[in-house]
């Protein structure tokens, strides 16, 4: 079944460019023109994720974030044109996920959506949410690495392809299986994204890049993330 996202924003173009763009890359996509609507739409249709411009004919998107707030956890990734760092605090207190300005890489955006999705899923029975393999303490509730005890600064698809290889950790995940994921089904045979990426995960952390102890390669077959 298709992920549900609801897409909100004011100006028409870029509505119905990211309609078509994640309607291709799998989504199951509804719209609204402004807050009211949102409101409406979110209830009429729980989304798995709301894609929200703060800047709104009928109101603040910071109302339509608190709204959805007195109801539902449903996570809000925040799409604006306001750069400034108050604006991106004043946004994530008031209870989005996650912040994305304008303009933005729709790969990115695509890897952000999905990554709010998953961690918004319910963790599996006795599912960890934090995995410890060797030097690595991985956070997977808080999207967090930390090595030796240091923060790991990870891009959103870095951060996305490790998540998947960690909560399948110990089992080979198939190269298709972990593009579809990170990247969506448009993606499915991009198998050069996985050796870009993986090589950039293990500079950051691998005691040895060349020589990888977890983030290990099957030739052919796919990637086992090993703790």
């Amino acid at each position: 079944m298709s992920n549900r996202v609801l897409v909100v924003d004011d100006e028409p173009g870029l509505a119905h460019a990211l309609a078509i763009t994640l309607r291709a890359s799998g989504w199951d996509v509804t719209t609204a023109a402004d807050g009211a609507s949102a409101i409406a739409a979110a209830a009429e249709r729980v989304p798995d994720v709301v894609l929200l411009d703060l800047g709104l004919p009928d109101m603040s998107g910071l109302d339509v974030i608190a709204a959805l707030r007195a109801w539902t956890r449903v996570p809000v990734v925040v799409l604006s044109a306001r750069q400034h760092g108050e604006d991106k605090v004043e946004a994530l207190d008031a209870g989005a996920d996650d912040y994305v300005t304008k303009p933005f890489a729709m790969n990115e955006l695509l890897a952000r959506l999905r990554a709010a999705v998953r961690r918004a899923a319910a963790p599996a029975d006795g599912e960890e949410s934090v995995v410890t393999a060797g030097s690595l303490v991985i956070d997977l509730a808080r999207a967090r690495v930390l090595r030796d005890g240091v923060e790991v600064r990870l891009t959103p698809t870095e951060w996305s392809m490790l998540e998947v290889l960690v909560r399948h950790r110990g089992r080979l995940v198939p190269r298709r299986q972990l593009l579809q994921e990170v990247w969506g089904q448009a993606y499915s045979d991009e198998t050069n994204y996985l050796r870009v990426y993986s090589a950039q995960l293990r500079r950051k952390l691998e005691d040895d890049p060349s020589h990888p102890r977890h983030l290990v390669t099957q030739p052919g077959l796919g990637y086992v993330f090993e703790v």
